[in-house]
């Protein structure tokens, strides 16, 4: 099993940046393909990006495309979401997610943080 645990969020203006990590525990990162979600109030959970074990493939959602950024560091069992240009639109509860398999479904994914609050103001 592997635990994890997401920081980094916050309030921010609209434009602004944050950068959310996502520690694990447990058994290493490099087992796992690595996914953010994110999930608004009355909505359901959503695919944000994933990232393969070694870090050579990673896709995103079209909502953030050319402004999030989704790494991994390996040797620090963490991944990150580098967040530009935020958008009130991406007010959110964040998200990461362990699994198997690069996929954009919330239900291929094991493992899961508790969250971290994200909040873009206008």
């Amino acid at each position: 099993q592997v635990q994890l645990v997401e920081s980094g969020g916050g309030l921010v203006q609209a434009g602004g940046s944050l950068r959310l990590s996502c520690a694990a525990s447990g058994r290493t990162l490099i087992n796992y393909v690595m996914g953010w979600f994110r999930q608004a109030p009355g909505k359901e959970r959503e695919f944000v990006a994933v990232i393969s074990r070694y870090g050579l493939n990673s896709n995103l959602a079209d909502s953030v495309k050319g402004r999030f950024t989704i790494s991994r560091d390996n040797s620090k069992n963490t991944v990150y979401l580098q967040m530009n240009s935020l958008k009130p639109e991406d007010t959110a509860v964040y998200y990461c997610a362990a699994g198997n398999t690069v996929h954009t479904a919330p239900r291929n994914y094991d493992y899961w943080g508790q969250g971290t609050q994200v909040t873009v103001s206008s």
